[in-house]
């Protein structure tokens, strides 16, 4: 595996702590901003939109560059919001910090599995993926529990500096391991290859299936904390234990999923939303006892958000591996986001706090519902369909050979051997 692969993760790592920290830090910001907790709060959705729907536009505007460049210059725009949080003077200042991290983020997002795919053999690309997307799974238990810890002893300030400084770091790694790649061709061109793809229905449902799936988890996921000490009745210490085990469980899923995405795309999916469907509905049903629920509830970090190596290998192949498709890949990704956590906190004030466990579980099964157009297209036993054989259907096979173009889109400049006999890719 290229050593580029675990730089990208290494950014990813920096931009996910970003993400999540004001989960950590209601209090103290609240009380350092002069405003309520669920102003605080919505500082979480402002940057989940400003990735939905402000990353794409970032990626088309630095289509004219090559990748390392545009690399360091999101890492540029994604310091520059945290400096801006770290010296914030109001809730103001604070929501334009948030915007400004949530869309570089995205584009980064994009741009990384844009590159690490291009680096990559194909039969190896779901395993890349996983690689980098370790940096969101370990950012998740990891990075959290440890910008929080900075934030409580020196102040949250204090942790937008410690995740500036991280960011620094990355950087600096990014200019001195990431080699120089060059796009041929001028950036209309590209951009026009890029758009083409999706006027494909196919890659559109790809999309709509990544949605559900992440949806169904974070609609558990975002409220996790509350339904372990009011329902499974553990003492609020002892929850961020039991968050780590998600955490690694999701370290663990994500890993194994990138060894199965490249030769069972689909197959994966279809056990991976089947399992969690039965997780979520076991966990609402069994919220009550302790063990069961801390066992379903890694169950769930064992096929939830881990399905993204096989999502990523799935939308590539439907449409093309260049940085704008996994981008909008990721809005969608994001848009999972924000229907699970808001449609299950809709649901809490009127059904309990069940209620979004079970909403996971009909998003978990309408994911599978999403996959039967599959079935159709290859005739025959639905179950037989939908799991991945030796052949693929031919959308894929057109999706491969754009995959292909992309690859050469971001390729490396004469001179830079990446698949040659100093380095191994698998």
């Amino acid at each position: 595996m290229p050593r580029v692969v675990y730089v990208l993760a290494l950014g990813i790592f920096a931009m996910v702590t970003s993400e999540f920290v004001i989960a950590g830090l209601m209090p103290q910001m609240a009380e350092g901003l002069d405003a309520t907790i669920p102003e605080i709060g919505y500082l979480i959705t402002v940057f989940a939109v400003a990735m939905a729907v402000g990353g794409p536009f970032l990626t088309v505007a630095l289509m004219r560059l090559r990748p390392r460049p545009a690399l360091l210059l999101l890492f540029v725009v994604f310091l520059a919001g945290n400096l801006m949080a770290a010296t914030a003077t109001g809730y103001g200042v604070m929501v334009a910090a948030r915007v400004i991290t949530g869309v570089a983020s995205q584009a980064f997002f994009g741009l990384a599995v844009s590159v690490s795919s291009s680096l990559t053999r194909e039969e190896i690309r779901g395993r890349a993926i996983s690689v980098v997307m370790n940096g969101l799974m370990l950012g998740t238990l990891l990075g959290l529990p440890m910008a929080t810890f900075v934030g409580g002893r020196a102040g949250w300030r204090a942790a937008f500096w410690a995740i500036a400084a991280l960011t620094v770091v990355a950087a600096a790694v990014t200019l001195a391991l990431v080699p120089r790649l060059d796009r041929p061709g001028t950036g209309t061109g590209i951009f026009r290859d890029e758009v083409r793809v999706f006027r494909a229905p196919r890659l559109w449902l790809a999309l709509l299936t990544s949605t559900l799936i992440i949806g169904a988890t974070f609609s558990a996921f975002s409220y996790f904390n509350p339904i372990l000490t009011e329902v499974s009745g553990f003492d609020k210490a002892t929850v961020p234990a039991l968050l780590i085990a998600y955490g690694a469980a999701t370290v663990v899923g994500n890993n194994v999923v990138g060894r199965l995405a490249d030769r069972r795309t689909v197959g994966v999916q279809v056990a991976g939303l089947a399992l969690n469907a039965l997780f979520l509905a076991g966990f609402a049903l069994l919220a009550d006892v302790g063990a069961a629920a801390v066992a379903l509830m890694v169950g769930i970090g064992l096929v939830g958000v881990t399905m993204n190596p096989a999502m990523a290998t799935r939308v590539q192949r439907t449409g093309n591996a260049g940085p704008l498709v996994n981008t909008v890949h990721s809005s969608f990704i994001t848009l999972g986001i924000i229907i699970g956590s808001s449609a299950g906190g809709a649901l809490v004030g009127h059904f309990g706090l069940r209620a979004p466990l079970w909403l996971g579980a009909a998003l978990a099964v309408l994911g599978l519902a999403s996959l039967l157009p599959r079935a159709a297209r290859r005739g025959g036993d639905p179950v037989v369909a939908l799991a991945d054989g030796p052949g693929r259907e031919p959308a894929e096979e057109r999706g491969h050979r754009m995959s292909g173009m992309a690859s050469s889109m971001v390729s490396p400049v004469v001179g830079d051997d990446i698949h040659g006999p100093g380095r191994t890719t698998g």
